[in-house]
This record gives structure tokens, C-alpha cells and sequence, in this order.
């Protein structure tokens, strides 16, 4: 036991001899710790699970970092089916004591085991499954999802519990009483299954015939039971003496009676036999039914959800190799960058990177394909530039103004730099006489990208002229 303070080992003493902290309380509060850790541990011992949790979790009260009773109180987690609270009990006590720890094992023992691991995470999503099945008042096939989960995991007591707790809701006594018989098995003194058994024992109780029968003596006669009939001898009476017709006449009455007895007794019971047995047989069929129609209805299922996700690998497979596709894209991007290597010729490497802008959103296309591209563009921005500028220019000195602010809008997309071809867009908005919005627009640029230049204060000077000022 170490000192909370400063981590040396105490001693018999109420203090620390190291740096002198009272401990009485500290002490007095882990021997609680351990007291409950060691109930618990009788508790599991006698397969008291559920009482062992809770003593557990008392001692991990008192002292959260009793790795012991964490390690314990994962194993029976463990033993009630209850994996994913194990593992979580087993990583908190490997995080407290990261060496020498049993707790390794455990963790290892489940997640180096694939088969197992794939076992419990199927066991949680049937098991959950279950449940929706519950609420959607699905009890046949919440039933079905339970057996699945029990033939997973037999140990898992809450499905033993809800499976008992549907076979209570269908009036079937005996498989209730089955279920809730493994569930003491695992856990000997779990209160929910005690309650449901309790119930169940009651009902299978009221269902019982009363039995009776056997000789009574009184002070008048003797009565005892021969096969369906009573028997009732009067005491001191003795029987008169029947003479050969009689005899004959109580023979014929004796084989009227039995045959009687076997028509109105015998048979119908047989004929109940059978007709019980053969009610038995119709619910193993339906039974049988209701499992493979679940099992059809969850195949279906999946096959749907295969050929929607079929369908939606068509659709980006298309995306990938159709005529507008990425990889149509990247060809036609790699082919324009083919081309300026080549041949050097920027205007038909203009025209592939046109046609991409065209068809593409470049945001949307990847960081290695806008890379290219813009490398191209910076390539081949300039010199595209000037030869847009100087047809642009072409066309506004012989007052074609549509086609002037054509050649000249491309001639400032490859080359923002490009004043004499912004400025002279400004001035073909301008001299437009229809795009007054525009010219100010572009003059504006002008006078933020070359300030104190003499383009600028003319441009200043025509936006003044233009607002009216």
C-alpha cells in the first residue's frame, strides 16, 4: 500500500513516514475497497453474478484503481455475455497498470481472435435487432433473432431473459421456464430472472388438475377410487348371497358398463391425444415456416441492398469511363499538355484547356489535376494574352466592339497582369454604349491593380464620367 501524496510504502502507522500525511482515512477506505472485492469474489464463486456486480462495483467506488476487482468484475461481464462492458472494465484496468497485468491476456484472448470478434459484433447487432423487432411488435421474428444470438453467444443473459419474457407474452409456459432455468444456471440469483420464474411457476401452477383420490375411512362407510368410478362400501353390511341368473345378470351389466366406460372415457381421451399431437406438429411446421420466411425476407433484403449498391457502381464506373467521365477528363487534360510539349503551339493547347473549362467544375476534380492545369495555364497565360490582346485590340480600333470584348475578355483570363488588355476591355464596355455596368466594373480593377499609374486616373476619370459625377 503507497502513500496517495508522495507514493511511498506505508507502514503500520497512521502517517506517512515519508512525508508525514495523516492515512488513517485512506487506509480505512481501501480496506473497504477490499472487503467488497473480496464478497465479490465469493459471490461469483457461487455463481451469484449479479450480486458479485454489484459488490464490485462498490469496491471500484471506494478505490476506482483496485485493479483486481475491475479485472474481476470484467470476467463476470464476460461470463454473463455481456463482452463489450468486459472489454471496457479490462482497457481501463490496462490503462491503471500498463505492466503485469492479466488484463493483457483478456484483451488479447478477444481481439486477436477474429472469428471471436466477428462472433460478438454479430451477437450485438442481432441481439439489437431483436429489440426493433420488439417495438415494431414483431415477436415471431424477435424470437427467431434470439435463438440466432443464444446459438452465438449461449451465455448472453439478457437474450435468454427477453426470449423468456416473449414465450410469457405467447402463454408458452414450459419454453419460458426452460430459458429462464439456463439463465439460473449462469447467473443463480439474477432478480429479473427470479421475477419472470416466479410468474411462470404461478401460472404453470394454476394450469395443474387437482388430484385426489385413495381410501377414506369414516364412521360409515369405506370409499376408495377403482379406475374412473368411486367406490362406496357401507361398513357392517353384509352382501347378500346372488344366486346363478343374478350372477349372469350383473356379468351383462358389468361388460354394458365397460364397453360405455371405453366409448365415453377411453376414447374421447385418446382422440385428444391425437388431436394434441397433431396441434403440436402444426406449430413445429409454422415454426419451421416463420424461420425460413424471415430468412427469406432477409435474403431479399440483402439482395435488394446488393443491386442498389450495384446500380450505384454502374453509375460511378460510368462516371469513370463515359464520354464526359474523369478519366475522359484527365485524357483530354494529358493531351493538352502533350500537345504544348511537343509542339510548343499554345493556341491548340488553349483550345483543350477551353474545352475543359467548359465541361468541368475544377473545384470538384483533384489537387494533382488542378496542379496540371493551372501549370499549363501559367505556361501559356502570357503569350495567349498578348495574342488576344493584340486581335482584341484589332477589332476595337475598327469599332468591333462585340468581338473586341471577346478577344480581349480572354486575353485578361489568361493574364490578369495584362493592363493594356484591361484597360482596353473598359474602354470597349465603355464605347459599347450597352455595358456601362461592366466598363465601371473593369475600370475599377484597373485603379485597384495599377494604382498611381497614369491608366489608372484616366480609368478613374471615365468612371466618373460614366456615374455622372
Amino acid at each position: 500500500m503507497k502513500c496517495y501524496n508522495c507514493g511511498c510504502q506505508l507502514s503500520e502507522q497512521d502517517f506517512c513516514t515519508g512525508c508525514g500525511a495523516d492515512v488513517s482515512l485512506y487506509k480505512k477506505i481501501l480496506r473497504i475497497s477490499n472487503m467488497y472485492y473480496n464478497e465479490g469474489l465469493e459471490k461469483a464463486g457461487v455463481r451469484d453474478l449479479s450480486g458479485a456486480v454489484t459488490s464490485l462495483r462498490q469496491s471500484l467506488k471506494f478505490n476506482k484503481e483496485n485493479v483486481e476487482a475491475r479485472n474481476l468484475l470484467g470476467l463476470v461481464y464476460f461470463e454473463m455475455g455481456e463482452v463489450v462492458a468486459a472489454l471496457s472494465e479490462w482497457v481501463i484496468s490496462k490503462n491503471l497498470r500498463p505492466q503485469k497485468n492479466v488484463a493483457d491476456d483478456y484483451i488479447d484472448m478477444i481481439q486477436n481472435n477474429a472469428a471471436r470478434l466477428d462472433t460478438i459484433n454479430q451477437t450485438i447487432k442481432k441481439y439489437n435487432q431483436a429489440l426493433a423487432y420488439c417495438r415494431q411488435d414483431s415477436k415471431d421474428l424477435a424470437v427467431i433473432q434470439l435463438k440466432k444470438v443464444l446459438s452465438l453467444n449461449p451465455r448472453f443473459i439478457r437474450a435468454h431473459q427477453l426470449l423468456a419474457l416473449l414465450y410469457i407474452d405467447a402463454e408458452e409456459w414450459e419454453k419460458a421456464e426452460r430459458e429462464l432455468n439456463k439463465c439460473c444456471k449462469i447467473d443463480a440469483n439474477n432478480t429479473t430472472t427470479l421475477r419472470y420464474r416466479q410468474e411462470v411457476e404461478a401460472m404453470m401452477t394454476s394450469d395443474e388438475p387437482a388430484k385426489g383420490g385413495g381410501r377414506h375411512k369414516n364412521d360409515e362407510a369405506v370409499r376408495y377410487q377403482s379406475d374412473n368410478e368411486m367406490i362406496i362400501q357401507p361398513l357392517n353390511v353384509k352382501e347378500p348371497k346372488n344366486t346363478g341368473l343374478g350372477t349372469l345378470f350383473n356379468v351383462g351389466i358389468g361388460l354394458i358398463l365397460g364397453v360405455a366406460s371405453m366409448f365415453f372415457l377411453i376414447l374421447p381421451a385418446a382422440v385428444s391425444s391425437e388431436r394434441e399431437k397433431g396441434e403440436a406438429k402444426v406449430r413445429e411446421i409454422s415454426e419451421e415456416m416463420d424461420i425460413k420466411t424471415a430468412t427469406i425476407v432477409e435474403m431479399q433484403q440483402e439482395i435488394d441492398d446488393l443491386t442498389v449498391d450495384n446500380q450505384n457502381l454502374h453509375k460511378e464506373l460510368d462516371g469513370y469511363i463515359g464520354p464526359d467521365g474523369t478519366l475522359s477528363t484527365i485524357d483530354e487534360l494529358l493531351q493538352g499538355a502533350s500537345e504544348y510539349l511537343e509542339t510548343g503551339d499554345v493556341q491548340a493547347t488553349a483550345d483543350y484547356l477551353d474545352t475543359l473549362a467548359a465541361n468541368i467544375n475544377l473545384t470538384e476534380t483533384s489537387d494533382a489535376f488542378q496542379l496540371l492545369y493551372h501549370t499549363l495555364l501559367t505556361k501559356i497565360g502570357p503569350e495567349l494574352s498578348k495574342i488576344y490582346f493584340d486581335s482584341g485590340n484589332a477589332a476595337y480600333q475598327d469599332e468591333d466592339f462585340e468581338k473586341a470584348i471577346e478577344d480581349l475578355v480572354r486575353a485578361v483570363n489568361y493574364d490578369e497582369q495584362n493592363g493594356d488588355a484591361l484597360f482596353t476591355l473598359g474602354n470597349a464596355y465603355r464605347r459599347s454604349g450597352t455595358h456601362n455596368a461592366e466598363a465601371i466594373a473593369t475600370y475599377e480593377r484597373v485603379v485597384e491593380l495599377f494604382p498611381g499609374t497614369e491608366r489608372a486616373r484616366r480609368a478613374q476619370r471615365y468612371i466618373n464620367d460614366l456615374n455622372g459625377e
